[in-house]
């Protein structure tokens, strides 16, 4: 078992909300939210700080991974699993200074499912 930092994506029930978000833009933003997945691993691993402006706690657990595409900001929420594993909710176009609480639900809700999910696999 690899002792380094990596991250999964909530898949339920063929539904893929992370890889659904992605393919819904065009492909230079879908590599810039890769590379800042990439980027903040990298920062994991080498047990470096995290700026706020690229990673937050929400609530509950739940945080945002930020990325600064040309005329807006993506964001994608994550929760931390065992075995230094970021698991990737879901993502979407920040478009108000606030997070959505809507957003933050459906991370939860995406959270609980998931864990439900992999006590059974």
């Amino acid at each position: 078992m690899s002792n380094r930092w990596s991250a999964e994506y909530v898949e339920l029930d063929n539904k893929k909300p992370f890889e659904e978000f992605v393919l819904s833009l065009p492909i230079r933003d879908r590599a810039k939210i890769f590379e800042t997945i990439n980027y903040f691993l990298q920062l994991k691993n080498e047990n470096l700080s995290i700026k706020e402006s690229l990673s937050k706690h929400m609530e509950e657990g739940i945080f945002e991974l930020r990325t600064s595409l040309r005329d807006t900001i993506a964001r994608s929420l994550y929760f931390y699993e065992k075995g230094r594993t970021i698991v990737i909710t879901h993502g979407f176009i920040k478009k108000s200074q606030k997070t959505p609480r809507k957003e933050i639900e459906k991370a939860k809700r995406l959270r609980e499912q998931y864990m439900k999910r992999s006590k059974y696999d």
